[in-house]
């Protein structure tokens, strides 16, 4: 089974950052977070709409005085921040850009750390994702030199993942929080 929260996290482009920016600084005015992150208006709209539907934001009922936050973490999203805080500083010492995977790129990387190494085993280990999805987060991976592919010499020929140096540092900062 892949990580529930790692596939949560990776579903919208900008919730890693946007949740990570909100632990970081207790919440957040939509202003600031959309100077903070360089976000357009709209992205940031759905993306925190989508970490509401979630449960893991909130707009503040203190809301108003011009200090307080606009938006601030549930008890829950505290939780997620914290693993996507892991994975934006990750991603950041990386040189990664913060919308750098696609929405299977996480549990992809968690899943070669984890030993699966072939196409099949990881379109069986992420079940819901198609087949076109994983082959398009594999590529992406691969042009940020997190995955390598190897070509091997079998009938019919098959291929083979691995992590590079840099997709294990981003493996162990995805795996970090999923372990009790």
């Amino acid at each position: 089974m892949p990580d529930p929260l790692l596939v949560q996290l990776g579903a919208h482009r900008w919730l890693i950052p946007l949740l990570a920016d909100l632990a970081a600084h207790k919440g957040a005015r939509f202003v600031e977070l959309i100077h903070r992150l360089g976000l357009a208006r709209d992205s940031c709209a759905r993306t925190l709409e989508s970490a509401q539907a979630i449960g893991w934001v909130r707009r503040n009922p203190g809301h108003g005085h011009p200090l307080r936050p606009e938006y601030i973490l549930t008890q829950e999203g505290a939780a997620a921040a914290a693993r996507a805080a892991t994975i934006a500083e990750a991603q950041s010492a990386l040189g990664l850009p913060p919308g750098a995977a696609t929405r299977w790129g996480l549990p992809l990387v968690a899943g070669i750390g984890a030993g699966h190494d072939r196409f099949n085993a990881l379109a069986r280990l992420l079940a819901p994702a198609t087949p076109r999805a994983l082959s398009q987060g594999l590529s992406a991976l691969s042009k940020h030199g997190l995955v390598s592919r190897e070509l091997l010499d079998m009938r019919p020929p098959a291929s083979r993942y691995g992590l590079t140096g840099r997709g294990r540092t981003l493996a162990e900062a995805c795996l970090l929080g999923s372990r009790p």
